[in-house]
């Protein structure tokens, strides 16, 4: 096993509630065995301080383990949620398929997968600047606002709209608005067609459904990290976002996935910025999601050499970017 730590600058600076991204570091494993290697990538969770140096120390410290054999199913109970059990197990399933010579989507028992329409994300910026941005990204068919719970929020909405009048548009509040703050922007979301609020309000704050009558679904970003929260969004939340370094990976991702269909929530999947080592595991998951946010490396100045391909508002991850059956494919900045 080896451990490394890389930092990849972003286009542009990206502004959500309560933090500005000027570049993203990343946590990379690399697992080598009988002439096999699997990667995985995890940035972590920065509101739960899962931080690099955090990860890296929980990494190191399974060493002995993950040398001497641990396999995905072991690592579930070694490890609890977050980017260092990202960066593993996406890892382990990666080497698993090459020793196979099976793709990872045919392991997890998945359909082939397909190309699949994403988000493009624009950050929390003045009305005018989110517009020009909505332009610019002419192949996007579905795009995501990040709002603040500003007076403003609603400026932004109304400029994005009219200038891409043809997308899918949901909003992102980081947990930054108050329950006044939506009933008063509810009609204006209503108006530009909004299709979903992502974590409008506080972990521990979120109202019952009924009291917000939103004729919007909402879905659970910061307030589900894994299988065990989903019980109690239920009545609060129409979707939950599934985003393997909260959860911990591939392994438990799909789990929630399949867990949450089966209680009647949607299911979407989103990222913590990353490169395309980051997003093709992700893109596997959200070949069982209704909404996919996958937009992470359009957000960094460079990628990888094996890149996913967004094209015509949609990402496709090949097998060549992670978790494929080839054991030739090898893996460089």
């Amino acid at each position: 096993m080896s451990v490394e730590v890389e930092k990849w600058p972003l286009r542009v600076p990206f502004r959500i509630t309560g933090c500005t991204m000027v570049d993203l570091d990343v946590v990379v494993v690399t697992l080598e065995h009988n002439g096999y290697t699997g990667r995985g990538e995890a940035a972590g969770v920065d509101y739960l301080n899962d931080d690099i140096p955090g990860m890296v120390k929980q990494i190191e410290g399974l060493r002995p383990a993950i040398e001497a054999g641990c396999d995905r199913n072991a690592l579930q109970e070694l490890l609890p949620p977050g980017g260092a059990r990202n960066a593993l197990d996406c890892a382990l399933w990666d080497l698993e398929a090459r020793e196979a010579g099976q793709a990872v989507w045919q392991i997890a028992g998945l359909e082939e997968p397909r190309p699949l329409l994403t988000t493009y994300t624009l950050g929390a910026e003045t009305p005018t600047t989110m517009a020009n941005g909505a332009k610019a990204f002419a192949d996007a068919q579905a795009i995501k606002l990040k709002l603040t719970g500003e007076a403003s929020d609603a400026d932004r909405v109304r400029a994005v709209r009219e200038v891409r009048p043809d997308v899918w548009l949901g909003v992102d509040a980081n947990r930054g608005f108050t329950v006044e703050h939506l009933q008063d922007l509810l009609p204006v979301l209503t108006q530009a067609r909004v299709q979903l609020i992502e974590q409008p309000f506080a972990v521990g704050t979120e109202p019952e459904m009924a009291r917000l009558s939103s004729p919007i679904p909402i879905a659970a970003d910061e307030s589900v990290q894994s299988l065990a929260d989903i019980p109690r969004l239920l009545g609060r939340f129409d979707t939950i976002n599934i985003k393997l370094d909260k959860c911990g990976g591939l392994t438990e991702g799909l789990a929630m996935a399949r867990e949450a269909q089966r209680v009647g929530l949607s299911v979407m999947v989103g990222n913590m910025v990353g490169t395309s080592l980051a997003m093709a595991p992700a893109f596997l998951l959200g070949q069982l999601c209704q909404v996919v946010d996958l937009d992470g490396p359009i957000l960094l100045r460079d990628d990888r050499p094996q890149a996913a391909v967004y094209q015509n508002g949609r990402i496709w991850c090949a097998e060549d970017v992670w978790g494929g059956a080839s054991a030739a494919s090898r893996y460089s900045r």
